[in-house]
Formats: C-alpha cells, structure tokens, sequence
C-alpha cells in the first residue's frame, strides 16, 4: 500500500495537478492540507472518477485538510481530542480529519504556522502539538498495536539539516527549542519519522520568492509520523521533488510511503 502526505496550497487551483499525479504515481490514500475551501466547494468529481472516496473538512479559504482513499475510507472524525482552537470565539479549525483506510488510521494535519517567536499564535502552535501528542498517546495505550500515520504539514524542521542554511533562520519560527522540543515529544510518544532513512538530505517545502526552488533553499517541514506496528510495515519513502516543478505547482512535494 502507498500512503502519501502533500500539502496541495489550494485544491481548486490545482486538483488537475493532483488527480494527474494520483494517476501517475499509484498512491492509495492521499492526506491534503491547505485545501483553502469550504466542503461544498472541494471538487470532489476528478478523485471518484479515478476511484477514490474523499473525506475532507474546510471553513473557508484558510486551512482544510482532507484523505482520499481507494482502499475504504471509514470512521471519518474531523480533530483530534482536545485540539485546541483559535480566534474569537475560540473555534477548532480546519487542521485535522482522520479516516481508517486498509486498516490504517490516517491522520491528515496541518500544524499551525505560529507567525513569528513571541506572537500568540505561537504560543496556539505549541498548545496544539502537545495536546496531538496527548491524543497520540492515548492512542498508543488503548491499543498497542494501533496502525496510525500522523501526516501533513507539520511547521517545524527538526533538525539543523532540514533547513538549507540555518543562518537564515536565526530567531525564526519552525527551528525555535520550543517548536522542536514539541516535535521530538510526539516522536518520543512512539511515532517514528519513517520516511527520513530514505530522504536523507532531502527538502519537501520551496518559497515561490527569490528562487527558492531552482536554489535548492528549502525546508524539511512534512512527514508522516508512524506508530510502531505500523513503521515495521514501512519498506520505503520518497520525496517527489519533480511535483514542485512547473506551472501551477505547490510550494510543498508530496512525500510518499511505501507499506507492505
């Protein structure tokens, strides 16, 4: 089975893009995030005409994520236990929906961005991680031997390799202590980053400015984060770096796993 994570930054600018790909590249399930639409206004008619169900949450043209899967697609909830909200009215967003599919509990997340170090919304980042890392946990203890990825756009490159000059970085967001440390304890909850064996060195995330892309200036910002039953099904990954290229392309590349 092949699980993929992409952050798609718009679903109606470029569900052409996606559906072809799908096409092309034999992908089972697909997480999105960005999706930037309301349910009504996902087009949902290209992903069935190729066999695949969707479940998808968006409120506006913020956020959105969603699973498509041709391999069943059960048990749709939309966030996770005690996700945090933001805005007034506290409100959840559109950053998490779930889904069994094959027998795999997929999770498709959209972390937030959290801005810039010392705005609330960085504070709302860190609230969110550690309350997923609550969820995942539980997970864990319910069921040990639970098949569940953790997918999507995480907003924080872990380690100084995942971005392409951490010079740049210096008092940003995505590399601060607090952001990794929230990271690395969902990864110490029991969630292994499987894909990194076989991307070492590898980018998932350009910047449309300045030449990011044709620079090789990116990010390692994407993952897909498995429980232990289920990263001793992984056989390979790959990031597919030829999707950021071309017209009408994401900002981010699909990254692929590869389950036996």
């Amino acid at each position: 089975m092949r699980i993929a994570t992409w952050n798609v930054n718009s679903i109606r600018a470029r569900v052409d893009r996606v559906a072809g790909w799908l096409e092309r590249a034999d992908v089972d399930v697909l997480a999105m995030q960005e999706t930037k639409c309301r349910d009504d206004q996902f087009p949902e008619m290209p992903f069935m005409a190729l066999g695949y169900e969707v479940a998808h949450v968006g409120h506006s043209q913020w956020n959105g994520v969603a699973v498509v899967s041709r391999v069943g697609l059960a048990d749709v909830e939309i966030g996770f236990p005690g996700q945090p909200g933001w805005g007034e009215p506290l409100a959840a967003e559109a950053r998490a929906i779930a889904a069994t599919c094959n027998g795999v509990r997929v999770w498709s997340l959209y972390v937030p961005n959290g801005r810039e170090l010392g705005d609330p919304h960085l504070d709302y980042k860190l609230d969110w991680l550690a309350h997923l890392r609550e969820a995942g946990t539980q997970w864990l203890t319910d069921d040990p031997g639970a098949q569940v990825v953790l997918a999507g756009d995480w907003n924080v490159a872990p380690r100084d390799e995942d971005v392409w000059d951490m010079a740049k970085f210096e008092h940003s967001t995505h590399v601060s202590p607090p952001e990794r440390a929230a990271f690395q304890a969902v990864v110490d909850a029991g969630y292994a980053d499987v894909a990194r064996s076989f991307t070492e060195g590898q980018f998932t995330y350009w910047d449309y400015t300045q030449l990011r892309f044709p620079r090789k200036e990116g990010m390692r910002i994407d993952f897909a984060l498995a429980s232990p039953a289920l990263a001793a099904r992984v056989t390979g990954a790959e990031i597919v770096r030829e999707e950021r290229k071309g017209k009408g392309a994401s900002d981010h590349a699909p990254v692929v796993l590869e389950i036996d």
